[in-house]
């Protein structure tokens, strides 16, 4: 293992930790609103310090982690198992994801849940550039319409349609996250 997976995680874990989860959930709580994170981890290159943060809050040897495209790397595998302890795996197991929007594939290759067990779905981690679509936001934690950036919107749309099935977002980069639950309507920019 490269001295490259030692570094990068948290100097005061237990607050940091604590922050960092707690901003995953307020994101999680609050469609489409950003979060710009001030504990930060810092894993290998591509992977963006909020997505690593989301994965070492987020990640245990419980908690299969699939990486897509460029993300899937000798150095980021590396240093998840070193700080993390997550399995890594392929799509088709995977209770957490990360890539690009474009390396992370059809949605249907990752777990969706079942209807005796709605929770045991996938949560896409997807890390980069925000562009695309204006869409707007609505449901569940949103007093308000929300605009949001989606890179595209049907399958998202198809995705809501599956509730309680389907998966959850997190779209990150740099230091800033927001999140999209499957419980989120998504329709056309007000």
């Amino acid at each position: 293992m490269a001295s490259e997976a030692l570094m990068g995680g948290f100097s005061d874990a237990p607050r940091q930790s604590a922050r960092a989860f707690r901003a995953a959930l307020e994101a999680m709580a609050q469609p489409g609103s950003l979060r710009e994170l001030s504990d930060l981890a810092q894993a290998p290159a591509p992977v963006s310090p909020a997505a690593a943060t989301l994965l070492l809050v987020l990640c245990d040897p419980e908690t299969p982690v699939h990486l897509a495209g460029d993300h899937d790397r000798a150095e980021v595998r590396d240093w998840i198992t070193f700080h993390c302890g997550a399995p890594l795996t392929g799509a088709g197991e995977a209770a957490f994801a990360l890539g690009t929007w474009q390396a992370l594939g059809a949605l249907t290759a990752y777990p969706q849940g079942t209807a005796e067990y709605p929770d045991r779905s996938a949560t896409l981690i997807v890390d980069g550039a925000w562009q695309g679509v204006e869409v707007s936001l609505s449901g569940p934690g949103l007093k308000q319409a929300r605009a949001a950036l989606l890179p595209e919107r049907s399958c998202f749309e198809a995705n809501r349609a599956q509730f309680p099935l389907g998966l959850d977002f997190y779209f990150t980069r740099g230091a800033s996250l927001w999140a999209l639950p499957r419980s989120t309507r998504i329709e056309e920019a007000l």
